[in-house]
């Protein structure tokens, strides 16, 4: 893989020329900026800008006061390639609270492995419905526990809205143990782009370490080619990154999601 080259593709075609994602969720460009506004339920936030040490500030304050406007938390999605170098510190001081880092992790979706199968007892149930997006927050709670319920619950609304508004746009399964939801993963498209991202794959304590999350990886790789797109990109967590790092997924960068409430 060109690193270099894979890298621009990514800036360019999901950051700088992101479309929407439907409903009632709009892409807008406007003084160097692209950023995405919707309703409560969508993501909300700062996708690309075109700032430097002069203009940082202003354009910052702009985004608050926009979004404030609307009622929204947004999140300013910082890359590590992003300039200028010091825009991290000026979004802590404009108010924004710094999330977890993440790697942004790519593969060529026909190279990935074809397995492993999924272990004995477990098997995979399209989500195209409101009770399989219940299956999904439930499996979201069994794997990171009661604490993230209400984000499960808010992942679950987007995703709804996503398989009712965009159908042809996402892909969403989910791994069942018998009649226990163990995992949930998504894939989105990006039309027009070479790039399918995954999302989810987070797993009941229980059943970890048995390949379901590789498993998950290589059935929606499989999609993913079948639809045309050649890479799979990932924002890694510090959990999972190590398990694509042996499936053959590259580092292009590291992304941090500043978020702001007003």
């Amino acid at each position: 893989m060109d690193h270099a080259a894979v890298l621009a593709a990514y800036d360019r075609q999901l950051r700088h020329d992101a479309l929407s994602e439907g409903g009632g969720s709009r892409v807008e460009r406007t003084g160097g900026v692209v950023r995405v506004t919707g309703s409560a339920h969508d993501w909300n936030g700062v996708l690309w800008t075109d700032v430097d040490a002069s203009t940082a500030d202003a354009v910052i304050a702009e985004q608050v006061r926009h979004y404030t406007a609307a009622g929204r938390e947004f999140e300013w999605k910082l890359h590590s390639y992003d300039r200028p170098g010091d825009l991290s510190g000026r979004l802590l001081a404009a108010g924004f609270q710094a999330e977890p880092t993440e790697s942004v992790m790519v593969a060529e979706a026909a190279s990935l492995p074809a397995g492993p199968g999924l272990p004995d007892g477990v098997r995979l149930v399209p989500v195209t419905d409101a009770a399989g997006v219940r299956l999904m927050a439930q499996a979201h709670v069994a794997a990171f526990g009661e604490d993230d319920a209400a984000l499960g619950e808010h992942l679950a609304r987007r995703v709804l809205a996503q398989l009712t508004e965009a159908p042809d746009r996402i892909v969403a399964v989910v791994a069942m143990a018998g009649d226990r939801p163990v995992c949930g993963a998504r894939m989105e498209f990006c039309p027009g782009t070479d790039f399918a991202g995954l999302w989810g794959g987070g797993t009941d304590p229980r059943w970890r370490g048995k390949g379901i999350y590789r498993a998950l990886v290589a059935h929606r790789a499989r999609i993913a080619v079948a639809r045309g797109y050649r890479y799979l990109q990932v924002d890694a967590t510090d959990d999972s990154r190590p398990i694509l790092d042996r499936l053959g997924f590259a580092t292009l960068c590291t992304t941090t999601p500043y978020v702001y409430r007003p």
